[in-house]
């Protein structure tokens, strides 16, 4: 068999573990290997190149390593480096990186050359085994949240070897990327990928010990979750980009009059793909799958100039370097077509702000997707033993879920448009809650089936009719096979997000697997102990179960009668990382120390604070030195030329705008003075509402802003 049948058969046993046998029709399970281009994964250092490069003892070691995520054996460590330096060097590359994930919340990278001098006057092309496995970037230049005083500048990159090396292409030659965490001295973790997978590693042996209550054999397996983050994006031009202080330096329009047209005609989404997106996105799809990454969706979305991309699923940790390396992509190949990808969450007012729908499973110790639910759910114990585990982890820590998605730009987009409110609910769908009431009220004994969907044209074939309705509004959703988190903001780092979802579901495992050991050893028999569990957990945990439409206010009244947190802002949900029972779980499953969650905190209120101060100032001169200038230039050539009373009247419409700008803008002055944030997002709004009103009276010749309907409409 050739390595790219067998490596086309094992991703095909592997969707049929995910998505169940019966979704797999005969002609997905029989495509030829002719139709995969022949450049997927050419940059990465994976099976193929791996097996290529290293002697079978170094290749079966490596393996091992990546499919347990054990240690690398440190006496490959000088093969495997040597072998990849090779590979590297032959796709152009002539430096290498440690490329981590500091608490930036973006990608990081310091840039070595393989060069080395041979003793004899000239160089050498090295890489030796100590450099793959480790690197020393300055700890103190990063945040901390005061795990590192200034002074204290060592900390270490460590190889992570279950996420693949990968090609960076510049414009003359390539560079060698190595994924890696990044701790400090005393091993304290300073980035996003070391708490995440602590966390994966806590949910797997949590899922490892309920599969051996259920007899499933365990013995050097281990349970691993998979993510497929979909990625919402806006593409302008990038001369109106460059036009726009604002876009430049915060990433949004702080200022920017709706236009007539913009997403209420609903003709956006799914419409066909202009010429120059379309030049983008093949582009992107060329460049994601040589290194690799999965990508297998591409469409407008919503709102005018908005676009999606969604990967197929993969294992957790790769996905979210995947996800921040697409990102990186994503802003590079733009500027190849003249245009800027935008990925705030919010870049314009009143229209949809895009989001990263993190669609999260988990896969146990026998290689099946625990979230699959099968043709009869109620009879499938694994899964509803791992469906209540959930309900009742993301009802008693909602709190900690929702603070892993505060962003001062993320606060601008929950609970408007499309995006879930900041109430954090759980959506299972008709048959799903009817099993769950059956549960509640002492046993499943029968599903709701799906049926079919009659299309009412006797030439056309009846539909399968899925047994849960997709729900757009709610946070937490259960969408087949999967959950999908869609609170997660599409500039954010999803690692928080999976991190404290592996987190508090092993932590509900932990709890089950307690009571149902102790049964066990009391001599109860398992199914009723089970039975007995999971009626416990509906009965406590039942109301953060919501079916409906989540942006309604008889919802929001209806959960603060339930109990549930509704934390509107950033700084609401910061302080939740204060409560002991959050602070506790981190630390029992050892994936957040009491010092490391308590510099996430000091990190993010830091970066919430200096997001606020940045916009109010950029918006404060932007309106003095552009904005109110336009008015007054035609202000005076009103007073030149007005005569009649209407043109009296604009006269002093623009006067009064004028002047209600001025004091606007100097309560926000005040603010900024005083750097008081909810003032300084309070003066902000006021200061825009003036501002957007002058926009429509001023001759679009004198305002000196691109306008929405020019970035919008006419980006491609």
């Amino acid at each position: 068999m050739s390595e790219t049948n067998r490596i086309k058969e094992e991703t095909q046993t592997k969707i049929r573990n995910f998505i169940g046998e019966t979704a797999m029709s005969e002609t997905a399970a029989k495509v030829s290997s002719a139709s995969i281009p022949d450049y997927f994964g050419s940059n990465v250092f994976g099976l193929k190149a791996m097996r290529q490069y290293l002697s079978e003892k170094a290749f079966k070691s490596l393996s091992t390593t990546i499919k347990e995520g054990g240690r690398l054996d440190p006496e490959i460590a000088d093969e495997v480096a040597e072998a990849m330096k090779t590979w590297a060097v032959s796709k152009g590359a002539t430096h290498f990186t440690h490329w981590f994930q500091p608490l930036t919340g973006t990608t990081a990278e310091k840039h070595d050359s393989f060069i080395t001098w041979d003793g004899e006057g000239g160089v050498i092309l090295s890489f030796a085994g100590k450099e793959l496995i480790q690197g020393e970037p300055d700890a103190s230049s990063f945040p901390s949240g005061g795990l590192r005083a200034t002074f204290e500048a060592r900390g270490y990159t460590g190889w992570d070897p279950t996420s693949p090396a990968f090609i960076k292409e510049g414009p003359d030659a390539t560079t060698l990327c190595i994924p890696t965490f990044y701790i400090g001295y005393h091993g304290e973790a300073l980035d996003k990928k070391t708490p995440l997978l602590r966390s994966m590693n806590a949910l797997s042996k949590q899922i490892v010990r309920l599969a051996n209550l259920f007899g499933i054999d365990t013995k050097g397996k281990r349970a691993y979750c998979t993510l497929g983050p979909e990625q919402e994006y806006f593409l302008i031009d990038k001369k109106d980009f460059e036009a726009r202080p604002d876009l430049v330096q915060t990433g949004r329009t702080l200022f920017g009059r709706k236009p007539a047209k913009h997403q209420q005609q609903e003709d956006h989404y799914f419409g066909a793909i202009k010429p120059r997106v379309m030049a983008f996105m093949e582009d992107l799809d060329r460049t994601l799958w040589g290194l690799g990454m999965p990508s297998k969706t591409r469409h407008n979305e919503v709102a005018p100039a908005q676009y999606e991309i969604a990967p197929i699923y993969e294992d957790l940790n790769t996905a979210v370097d995947h996800n921040m390396m697409c990102m990186e992509i994503m802003r590079q190949l733009a500027d190849k077509q003249g245009l800027v990808c935008l990925l705030h969450e919010k870049p314009f007012a009143g229209i949809n702000g895009s989001g990263k729908h993190n669609n999260w499973s988990v896969v146990g110790p026998d290689g099946k997707n625990w979230l699959y639910p099968g043709k009869t759910p109620h009879e499938n114990a694994k899964f509803l033993t791992t469906l209540c585990a959930i309900i009742k982890a993301v009802d008693e820590y909602a709190d900690l879920l929702r603070v892993t998605v505060a962003t001062a730009g993320n606060d601008h987009r929950l609970g408007a448009n499309e995006a879930p409110p900041a109430i954090v609910s759980v959506f299972l769908g008709e048959q799903l809650y009817d099993i769950v009431e059956q549960i509640e009220k002492g046993g499943a004994k029968t599903s709701k089936q799906g049926g079919e969907i009659n299309v009412g044209v006797d030439a056309l074939p009846k539909l399968a009719k899925d047994t849960t309705d997709r729900n757009r509004t709610s946070p937490f959703a259960f969408t087949g096979a999967k959950f999908e988190f869609r609170a997660v903001g599409s500039n954010q780092n999803p690692s928080a997000a999976n991190m404290v979802l592996n987190t508090i579901v092993a932590e509900a495992m932990s709890q089950i697997c307690d009571q149902l050991e102790a049964d066990k050893k009391a001599g109860k028999d398992f199914n009723k102990s089970l039975q007995a569990v999971l009626q416990g957990i509906i009965k406590k945990h039942k109301r953060v179960l919501f079916n409906g439409d989540n942006y309604t206010a008889q919802w929001h009244a209806e959960a603060k009668k339930r109990g549930l947190p509704n934390m509107k802002t950033t700084p609401e949900a910061l302080e939740t990382l204060k409560l002991k029972k959050n602070i506790d779980v981190l630390s029992k499953h050892g994936v957040l120390s009491t010092v490391e969650l308590s510099s996430r905190y000091e990190i993010n209120k830091h970066a919430y604070h200096t997001v606020i101060m940045l916009e109010g100032e950029c918006a404060s001169t932007i309106a003095r030195t552009q904005l109110i200038p336009a008015g007054f230039e035609f202000q005076a050539q009103l007073s030149a030329t007005a005569k009649s009373v209407t043109q009296k009247k604009l006269l002093k419409q623009v006067s009064g705008l004028i002047d209600g700008a001025l004091k606007a803008a100097d309560v926000l002055d005040a603010a900024l003075t005083k750097h008081d944030a909810a003032k300084t997002l309070a003066g902000m709004l006021k200061l825009r509402e003036v501002i957007d009103e002058l926009e429509g009276v001023v001759p679009a010749k004198i305002w000196p802003l691109p306008s929405y309907a020019k970035m919008l409409l006419m980006n491609a």
